[in-house]
Order: structure tokens, then sequence, then C-alpha cells
């Protein structure tokens, strides 16, 4: 191991060093750092992450610009921006835990998709509504979010792993703790669960068919995560 490589973070709501030695050299604690192309910070929130990837993505849009001409059919230029754009904005989505800040910003995003290729100003006056109307769409973003860590979280809840222990929060040796005061933080099966809640979800994913039905198909640094 190499120790002037190796960082440390500590995942929690009030994030404090952790003393950590390898030959009697203290590891660096970080506060945030980059881990197969996705922004982890201390705090255990996406916010960064998502305004990293909305940014990535409008650079995208720029630079593939000349392919949302209006010469194209609409059918043909909205498959572009899906596939160009999108799949640059929601890279990593599945693992996401989406607060009512990151849902707004992704909503705005999409809007921003549909007004640049339509080549609308926002000094045109245009309400969100006419442009939906014109580019024959409906504010779906958040469904795409949600069918992808659908799929995703299907193939975890199915099998033994430690991505699944991690995920409900029952790994071994772990601390009973006196809940915090304020409201519970959302967790990522929270955009998942319905009023049956995780028990519900897990069934369905245990049956393939259903779950198919439900959601259809369309060394790196030492972690610590405080619950």
């Amino acid at each position: 191991m190499n120790v002037e490589k190796t960082k440390v973070m500590k995942i929690s709501r009030q994030p404090t060093p952790v003393t950590i030695k390898i030959d009697q050299k203290q590891l660096e604690n970080v506060k945030c750092f980059k881990y197969l192309g996705s922004l982890l910070i201390d705090d255990g929130r996406c916010t960064c992450e998502i305004k990293s990837r909305i940014a990535m993505a409008k650079v995208a849009f720029s630079k593939k610009k000349n392919l949302f001409t209006s010469k194209l059919e609409l059918n043909l230029r909205k498959k572009l921006v899906k596939c160009y754009i999108w799949s640059v904005a929601l890279y990593g989505a599945e693992t996401w835990t989406l607060r009512t800040g990151d849902q707004k910003h992704l909503e705005s995003f999409e809007m921003w998709c549909w007004r640049r290729m339509e080549k609308i100003s926002w000094t045109d006056y245009v309400r969100n509504e006419e442009v939906l109307i014109r580019v024959s769409e409906q504010r779906n973003i958040l469904h795409e979010i949600r069918k992808q860590k659908a799929n995703w979280i299907g193939h975890i809840l199915c099998s033994n792993c430690l991505i699944k222990e991690v995920i409900e929060g029952k790994t071994e040796g772990q601390i009973e703790v006196t809940r915090r005061r304020g409201r519970r933080r959302k967790k990522m099966l929270d955009d998942l669960g319905d009023r049956r809640g995780y028990f519900r979800l897990k069934e369905k994913a245990l049956d393939r068919i259903k779950w198919r039905n439900c959601f259809g198909r369309d060394c790196g640094p030492v972690v610590f995560i405080d619950y």
C-alpha cells in the first residue's frame, strides 16, 4: 500500500478526521474524491455530483449542437439528446439519493435541453408547458432515473452480497445507536419504496416477472460510513 496515494474519508452528518497510521505515517483525510467517475462527498449527499454531471452534460451539448439541426426529424433529435446528453448527466444515477432540491435541478436541466434543442431563448417568455407541447414530451427524467435504479437494485436484492448488506444497513457487528433529533435522512431505497415499504419492494425483486411488470426494462481511498 502506497501511503502517499492512500486517502481516508469518513461519511457522516458531522464528518470528523479519522486517525489511521501506516508505518507511523498518518493517512490524509479528504472531504471528497472521485471514484469510478463519480464524486463522493463526506456528508453522503449527491448534490455536488448531480451538479457536476449536469455541467458536463451541458458541455457535451455545446460540442454536439450541430447534430440538433432543425433539418432532422423531431423524434430523431430527441433520441440524439437522450443518447449523447442524458447519458452523460445520468451516469451513476442508480446510486443517487434524490432530495427535493436535486429533483428540481434535474427537471431544470431537462427543460434546458428541450429549449436549447428548439432554440428557444429565455427572453422569448415561453412557458415550460408550451415547450413540452412543441417537443411532444412530458417531464420524465426522474422517471428514467427511477427505472435505471430499479433495474440495478433488482439484481442486488436477488443476491446475497456485501452491497446488499450495506444498502440494508445490517452489517455484522453494527452498534445500535439512538436516533438523532430531526427528520430522518432520506435513503436510496426511499425513491423506490411504496406504501408497504421495503419488504414489499424486496418481494417484487425476488419475482423476476413481477419486477419487470412494475418497473419495466428500457485501489481507491478507504471510506468509513457512519450511520
